[in-house]
């Protein structure tokens, strides 16, 4: 089973990423948010800050996410629709051994940003302090 911000499954397996076409780039969002979802509820937290996170981060409300699932778009599609927020330079830290700031691949860090931020989520860091604001 894939695992979202444990280090372990496909993401995890990106900490030693070295550049080529990875094989989560061909994965499907809609594969990996029930994931999201599943690790922020365990947490104590809901399915409406996890789809705010994502609304800050990538510009997708909650229609524009929906449809990302429906069409069943893969993280490359996902990431070239999504409007990132200028803001999103600002998320930093270590993600499985890596830090987010120092990946090169622009299309890795984007999805590192975003296992980041629902990492945090997750640990119960304030709305705020996520969302940068």
């Amino acid at each position: 089973m894939l695992s979202i911000g444990g280090c372990r499954g496909v993401l995890a397996r990106t900490a030693g990423y070295s550049g080529r076409v990875h094989r989560i780039f061909g994965t499907s969002f809609a594969s990996i948010y029930p994931l999201y979802i599943a690790k922020v509820e365990r947490k104590g937290r809901t399915k409406a800050e996890l789809d705010e996170v994502i609304e800050w981060l990538t510009g997708f409300d909650d229609a524009a996410l929906q449809h990302q699932i429906d069409e069943g778009a893969t993280l490359t599609d996902f990431f070239a629709d999504a409007r990132m927020n200028p803001a999103a330079g600002l998320i930093t830290g270590v993600i499985c051994g890596v830090r987010v700031e120092e990946i090169e691949d622009p299309l890795m860090q984007k999805i590192r940003y975003l296992d980041k931020v629902v990492d945090e989520l997750a640990r119960g860091k304030a709305m705020e302090k996520i969302l940068r604001s």
